[in-house]
């Protein structure tokens, strides 16, 4: 792409510094885009990586292909990246490629709204201060908003409460009385962190998780040395880890059965460790592997099995000033309840409240459950890009190649748009509303639809988060723009 000169370039305002918003910017910056603005509602960037700070947080891809293909990191510690790693090396991203100096922080996004007339859009902050910008592109990512259950008595509970993405570190837990509520992704990896400092854990699950061994370990000195010195092996690494999460993706979509392996192998695990066999008759799933997200864990299980850890499938009445108490009656007395629940993942955007052409919210447009043109635009909001949009989650690799190659669409969308100079490119609808059910029929049959309740459904059941086939084709689709695909508007004014 040729460089921009300042007053031909569009402004750009990206919503959000986690990986997406970091990515984006420098793939702006290095294509000569230099009127950009991150706005960022916290104080330090990261996204996901600077929110979860609880003990032992870590990426569930292999740190290699957890990062840009374009930077890559040769001393990883181990084969899957720390918390604090994966913060560090997104700190040392934005400092090497100069993006702090576009990083407007503290800065919460209440609105965004599109006039017509100027075909610009109005960003309005949490503080009141009015922006502007010709494009904008969301990359407020899908773990950022912190599901808090509706439990009965949730305000009158004397102790401490937090959840596992706001981990409460001055809070020591040490000899005290727990209940985590939840057993999902977060909770597999601080619940064994934890165990072993309290003097009891009451533990709350709703449904089991299918948990894999990790096959995890630190990287040796001279590994690390390797990939530094011979950069083709490090790419070659990268490129064996991808085509093995690569080969999962037919056994999500088309071939469920094929996960009965891992389910087998999930049920030995279990019963390795867990000797209690009323605790293992409960931790063992009873729907679909692969329905839910499947998790990784080497020390799932022997926590699971401690002495001092209850295992609660009862489920919860209500919440008192002295602990949780479940239908049965039972009342477990604790000092601290930590909800390891989880986030409201479908509901893209929130609590931005966007209003697109002729005053349609995106709400309203999302009626019928959150779409976009491939997970990128939406019909009714020009110039409004999304990173990680609908139906780009991943249950088989990694969600930054999937990011990478939605750079690339949106660079060239901006490539289109300087064609079509004061113009704002909308998708058409029948193109939109085309794909959306092109996604639906794809995600028919797939084990994700088959009965269990999961975060990738949405409240009426739809499947708005995960894409229905394999990531090669994803990035072949989101190679180019097609002009045709959209409608340049003018402004109206």
């Amino acid at each position: 792409m040729t460089q921009k000169s300042n007053n031909a370039q569009p402004s750009i305002i990206i919503i959000g510094t986690g990986f997406g918003g970091l990515g984006m910017a420098i793939q702006l910056k290095k294509a000569g885009f230099t009127n950009v603005m991150l706005l960022e509602k916290a104080g330090q960037l990261g996204g996901t990586w600077r929110d979860n700070t609880y003990p032992g947080a870590a990426c569930d891809v292999q740190s290699h292909f957890y990062s840009y293909s374009f930077e890559p990191k040769h001393d990883w510690s181990r084969k899957f990246g720390l918390q604090h790693e994966l913060l560090e090396y997104m700190e040392h991203c934005a400092d090497k490629y100069g993006i702090r100096e576009h990083i407007r922080f503290n800065s919460e996004v209440a609105e965004a709204a599109f006039d017509d007339t100027r075909n610009r859009w109005t960003l309005t902050l949490a503080s009141g201060e009015k922006l502007e910008a010709q494009v904008v592109i969301t990359a407020t990512g899908q773990l950022n908003q912190p599901a808090w259950p509706d439990i009965k008595g949730m305000g009158s509970f004397e102790g401490t409460v937090f959840h596992s993405a706001r981990w409460n570190h001055d809070y020591d837990l040490k000899g005290k009385r727990v209940a985590v509520i939840g057993t999902g992704a977060s909770a597999i990896q601080f619940v064994p962190e934890i165990a072993g400092k309290v003097e009891s854990l009451a533990l709350f699950q709703r449904s089991a998780a299918w948990v894999l061994p990790k096959p995890d370990r630190a990287f040796r000195p001279w590994e690390q040395t390797l990939f530094k010195a011979i950069p083709a092996w490090d790419r070659l690494y990268r490129y064996l880890i991808y085509w093995k999460n690569e080969s999962r993706g037919l056994a999500f979509t088309k071939f469920s059965g094929l996960l009965d392996i891992f389910a087998r192998q999930a049920k030995r695990e279990a019963r390795k460790y867990v000797t209690d066999p009323d605790k293992l008759k409960h931790i063992i799933p009873d729907y679909q592997i692969g329905c839910k997200r499947i998790l990784i864990s080497n020390d799932w299980y022997p926590t699971i099995n401690r002495s001092n850890l209850d295992l609660v499938t009862d489920p919860i009445e209500k919440i008192d000033a002295k602990g949780v108490q479940t239908r049965s009656g039972k009342h477990y007395p604790v000092d601290a309840i930590i909800f390891g629940t989880g986030f409201r993942a479908s509901e893209f955007l929130s609590p931005i409240r966007v209003t697109g052409r002729g005053g349609i919210t995106l709400n309203e447009a999302w009626n019928n459950g959150a779409a976009a043109f491939k997970g990128i635009t939406v019909s009714g909001f020009p110039n409004l890009f999304m990173l990680y949009g609908p139906n780009t989650n991943l249950a088989h690799n990694s969600i930054l190649y999937m990011l990478e190659s939605q750079f690339q669409y949106v660079l060239s969308a901006l490539d289109a748009l300087q064609n079509h100079p004061g113009t704002a490119m909308d998708v058409r609808k029948d193109q939109w509303e085309r794909y959306s059910s092109m996604m639906q029929k794809g995600l028919e049959g797939s084990v994700w639809s088959s009965g269990c309740s999961s975060w990738y459904l949405d409240e009426n059941g739809k499947n708005t988060l995960n894409w229905p086939g394999f990531t090669f084709s994803y990035r072949l689709s989101t190679r180019n723009v097609d002009p045709t695909d959209y409608q340049f508007l003018e402004a109206a004014g």
